[in-house]
């Protein structure tokens, strides 16, 4: 797998159309977008994902929340995995071989069981309190994300409540990248705030 651009976008349908707000995402610079809709239907989700593959540029990585069916339908580089969705071994023999991976874990006992998985990367959160997740986990924060970071070998994704004004800390903990929902989204122009984002993260 090649490495993971530091911005980890995702397309949340709570904010809007994810077709839309992919686009938004990859006109900013995003180059690497989750596709979210927990209330979708498998033909409607689907649908969504070929058409953001459309929009996608020839540079970006488009990966599918919890389906790796869809993801596989579709052609997307890859699934990601909440704890209580198919499991990694499951999801990596309906994907296959060469495709993303990615597993959500919430505290430094189940990052280590994951460093062990066929997952490619290790999303790790909240990192700080976050609510665009119904009851989501306890809250990890920046010692706990550094834990994390020293112990695993696989590339960490930092996810919950990251905004620009704290991204900084995220990255000196150890994070590889930082996935980002409700910075990016709850904006009134996603696409100026995707460059912001892309041009911060890539100083770092």
């Amino acid at each position: 797998m090649s490495p993971l651009p530091r911005l980890y976008a995702i397309a949340d349908a709570s904010f809007g159309d994810p077709v839309q707000l992919a686009e938004a995402l990859f006109d900013g610079g995003a180059r690497l977008v989750q596709v979210r809709n927990k209330l979708a239907s498998s033909l409607e989700l689907l649908d969504q994902v070929e058409r953001i593959l459309k929009r996608a540029p020839s540079d970006a990585r488009v990966i599918v929340n919890d389906r790796a069916d869809v993801a596989r339908i579709a052609g997307a580089a890859g699934v990601h995995l909440g704890q209580d969705d198919l499991s990694p071994a499951d999801a990596r023999r309906v994907l296959g071989a060469g495709r993303i991976l990615g597993y959500s874990t919430h505290n430094l006992d189940q990052a280590e069981a994951a460093d062990g998985l066929p997952a490619d990367y290790i999303a790790a959160g909240p990192v700080f309190p976050t609510s665009t997740k119904l009851n989501a986990d306890p809250v990890l924060g920046l010692e706990k994300l550094a834990a994390i970071c020293r112990i695993v070998h696989k590339p960490v994704v930092a996810v919950g409540g990251i905004k620009l004004e704290n991204v900084r800390d995220v990255f000196q903990a150890g994070a590889h990248s930082v996935a980002v929902i409700r910075d990016l989204l709850d904006s009134s122009d996603v696409a100026a705030r995707a460059r912001e984002w892309v041009r911060y993260v890539n100083a770092e």
